[in-house]
């Protein structure tokens, strides 16, 4: 997902878009356990959005300090 796209949702959604998304990695983590992953690159593409939500979390929090 976009940073633009996430930067116009709410605090609320973007908690659980990161509790999504670190599922999502969970069980991309298990299927390379299991040897089932057949596009490694998903794990790099889905740590990066947690990161994004994260950064993205920080500047709203850093914003309202700023207030």
């Amino acid at each position: 997902m976009k940073a633009a796209k996430m930067r116009d949702m709410s605090k609320e959604d973007l908690l659980l878009e990161e509790v999504e998304l670190r599922k999502q990695m969970f069980k991309l983590r298990f299927q390379t356990a299991t040897g089932q992953l057949q596009n490694a690159s998903k794990i790099r593409g889905v740590r990066r959005d947690i990161a994004r939500v994260l950064t993205i979390l920080g500047e709203m929090e850093t914003a309202r300090q700023g207030k």
